[in-house]
């Protein structure tokens, strides 16, 4: 149960280390979102991949390890999660604090990263905004108004000033 437990704890660490670099880039994607840096952000949706895909293989051991928990404990393994494991080492004070800090540790990143995603949409929302904004000022732009002339059957003719329009001079 040792060697189990120390791989479960080496893969909780392994875990919050690489949530903690995705708070990181998450950081280094806010940079880059407000300048408007496609490429940094392009560059940083790949590392984010790439760290994904290792927590990937990570959840996947860890889910391996407490399977083999659950055996040695003689507990179902579809509700074996780490706080009641931590609750079933009442016996084992030492192991139950280690649980417990990795835990609080996993905990505390991934609010940091529910924290820095949120920022990061709302800045995404932002830009989306201004990108609308700009299409329709360059809409507007390209378009002349129209005419107020109507045809005998009392229907808009759509005739549009030209790019010149009417300039008072005072």
């Amino acid at each position: 149960m040792a060697s189990l437990m120390d791989n479960l704890v080496e893969v909780l660490e392994e875990e919050n280390t690489q949530y903690e670099k995705l708070v990181e880039l998450s950081k280094d994607k806010k940079q880059a979102i407000i300048q408007a840096d496609i490429a940094a952000l392009e560059k940083i949706t790949e590392q984010e991949q790439d760290v994904s895909s290792v927590l990937l293989n990570l959840d996947n051991r860890r889910d391996a390890v407490l399977k083999d928990m659950a055996d040695v404990l003689g507990k179902d393994f579809e509700e074996m999660t780490i706080t009641r494991l931590i609750g079933y080492l009442e016996q084992q004070p030492k192991e139950q604090e280690r649980l417990s800090r990795i835990r609080a540790k996993i905990l505390t990143t991934g609010n940091q990263m529910q924290e820095w995603n949120k920022r990061n949409e709302a800045l995404l929302n932002q830009a989306l905004e201004m990108v609308e904004f700009d299409l329709t000022l360059f809409k507007s732009m390209r378009q002349a108004p129209e005419t107020a002339n109507y045809d005998k059957n009392a229907y808009n003719t759509g005739d549009l000033l030209g790019s010149s329009g009417f300039d008072a001079k005072q």
